[in-house]
């Protein structure tokens, strides 16, 4: 009997437990972060904290990886697109297909955006928003100043930054970091090549589209891009080069928008003190980010699990995390009406381009393809964008890059 009374005080006190591994350190995403942990305290849980600041998150998958090989993986880790896949490869998530099945995720979100989820057709990841990552973001008041609105092609964009350079203003927002590189590089090859074309090269790995006359025009808008970045753009995080634009120290910035997320933090109003246009060219470039949940012991452990998948795909949550964050919620059922014009925008351009076959998996934020592949892409951009390497030598380096990976 005593033995019994301990083992049901010890049930009694069990509660919900979550290490929780994420790169969102900077304003916005820090504050859309805090909107989860609120959540899940509410509920009974507790919630430990791991965020690993920089590179994109690849400084976190340093860090998973250390955890994995140890024994000791965190209860749920910020995961997207095949890395999904390759860890559950290794083995070592857990399946949250319960959770999903109780709250309908299958009529909740788009199959695109489900099947990155699911391992084997069943849910092992819960997301928590659409990012579209083609976007410009504009000073407002600069470009009142200099005459100038948001380019709608590239060569009205790269007249504009000129103008802007002969200003003595920094045309372009960057970060030389290979991330924000890639995020640059594939904004250009979607828009001037059209969503078959990135689907065939950035995609499919299609070594005529990866070599062809529409990837070298590609490269070349990227060389030109590079003259309008400043000089100290080297290893600069991406929330200190929208910092820039907020400042009006440079006009534009191409960056996700979790961007947005940043000039809200700091009090800004979309349409009066920053604007957002799509880069040139159209197609909708998405990056989902989700959290993937490892196999953990412990039935506290297993409960803040779940919790946190029900919790992540709630409608409240996906509703006040994504007003913050800058990105729309993966739940179809969740009006924008809350939102501001960027989020509409973005959620009226997935619509459109979901029925048109431009809705793509964006390759430099982990939605297209696996590591390897990804990163051979990345490398050759970034050493042409540090370098005087012409854009067909560029070209012939990201097939043989790409072909190496395999």
């Amino acid at each position: 009997m005593a033995a019994a009374m301990v083992l049901g005080a010890g049930a009694a006190l069990a509660e919900p437990q979550a290490e929780v591994l994420h790169w969102w350190t900077s304003g916005g995403e820090a504050k859309s972060v805090q909107v989860l942990m609120d959540e899940f305290a509410s509920r009974g849980g507790t919630w430990t904290d791991m965020p690993v600041a920089g590179g994109g998150g690849d400084a976190a998958m340093t860090a998973l990886r250390a955890r994995v090989l140890s024994g000791n993986a965190p209860t749920a880790v910020q995961l997207k697109g095949p890395a999904i896949q390759e860890w559950y490869e290794e083995g070592v998530l857990a399946n949250i297909n319960a959770v999903a099945m109780a709250n309908n995720w299958d009529e909740l979100l788009p199959e695109a955006i489900a099947d990155h989820m699911k391992c084997d057709g069943e849910y092992c990841a819960a997301p928590v928003n659409v990012h579209r990552v083609n976007w410009i973001w504009g000073n407002a008041q600069v470009l009142a100043d200099a005459g100038l609105e948001m380019p709608t092609t590239w060569a009205e964009f790269n007249a504009a930054a000129e103008t802007l350079q002969g200003m003595g203003i920094t045309p372009l927002a960057h970060g030389g970091q290979s991330w924000q590189d890639a995020t640059v590089f594939e904004s250009i090859a979607v828009g001037l090549g059209g969503a078959d074309f990135f689907r065939a090269a950035l995609i499919d790995l299609d070594e005529a589209a990866l070599t062809s006359d529409t990837m070298i025009a590609v490269f070349d808008q990227l060389r030109i891009l590079r003259g309008f970045v400043d000089d100290d753009f080297s290893g600069r995080d991406w929330n200190l080069a929208t910092a820039m634009v907020m400042n009006g120290e440079a006009a534009f910035q191409i960056m996700g928008d979790w961007a947005k997320g940043e000039f809200m933090a700091a009090g800004l109003v979309p349409g009066k003190d920053f604007l957002c246009a799509p880069t040139p060219g159209g197609g909708y470039l998405y990056n989902v980010d989700s959290f993937a949940m490892f196999s953990v012991e412990g039935q506290d452990n297993i409960d803040g699990q779940n919790l946190l998948a029900e919790l992540i795909m709630g409608e409240n949550f996906q509703e006040v995390f994504n007003l913050n964050k800058g990105s729309i919620p993966a739940r179809l059922d969740v009006p924008l009406d809350a939102f501001d014009y960027c989020a509409g925008r973005s959620g009226y351009d997935m619509d459109v381009a979901s029925g048109n076959g431009s809705l793509l998996p964006s390759y430099a934020h982990g939605m297209a393809l696996r590591g390897a592949q990804a990163g051979a892409i990345t490398d050759t951009v970034t050493a042409f964008f540090n370098s005087d390497m012409s854009s067909a030598d560029a070209v012939t380096a990201l097939a043989l890059a790409v072909k190496n990976s395999m």
